[in-house]
């Protein structure tokens, strides 16, 4: 099997199919990547960073200079594009008051415990996107969508003692967050 190195140097010599290789491998590290820093109910905007991600590596390809493994090259294209969509977009998300929620009839018998989980969650998302951005898609790619440490540190492109201690760090600072905000149960 082909290395990144080796497809990459075929792909500059105008081989199609050592791109679609590429595109193959790195494809669903690309959109993890991605939908960790967009969150979880972005998909569809992850896709389409994806799909940028590959159109400018297909046009950069040639000036890639192979100061460091293509994978890691890839993967900070990932980062950059998708942190430039979600400060252009600034999430589209509709806001709905708590008060519409309480008044919405719901099938469990428990209606209140809902609208505290719900506001939990609400809480912990807001939280969550006040953290710098490494710690976020550290926490994302983690809990959310289940990477190891070692295939965070591949993604983000630094060490697993340093994603060690993103997480770490991420919640101590979720909690402390939280707590301030009178979820002190968590």
């Amino acid at each position: 099997m082909d290395t990144d190195d080796s497809l990459v140097a075929s792909c500059r010599g105008g081989d199609e199919e050592a791109f679609a290789e590429l595109v193959r491998r790195h494809r669903d590290s690309v959109f993890r990547l991605a939908v960790s820093i967009l969150g979880q109910g972005f998909a569809a905007d992850a896709e389409e960073v994806a799909q940028e991600v590959f159109l400018r590596v297909h046009r950069s390809l040639a000036s890639f200079r192979g100061d460091s493994q293509f994978g890691s090259w890839i993967y900070r294209i990932t980062f950059n594009q998708a942190l430039n969509l979600k400060v252009r977009v600034r999430y589209r998300a509709p806001h709905v008051s708590d008060d519409a929620l309480a008044a919405t009839p719901t099938p469990e018998a428990d209606a209140h415990q809902q609208l505290t989980e719900l506001r939990r969650g609400r809480a912990l998302t807001e939280c969550i996107d006040e953290l710098p951005e490494v710690y976020q898609s550290a926490l994302r790619l983690h809990y959310w969508l289940g990477g190891s440490v070692s295939e965070i540190s591949v993604l983000l492109g630094v060490p697993e003692n340093t994603v060690k201690s993103y997480l770490h760090r991420a919640r101590r600072l979720l909690y402390a967050m939280l707590h301030a905000r009178g979820f002190s149960d968590v």
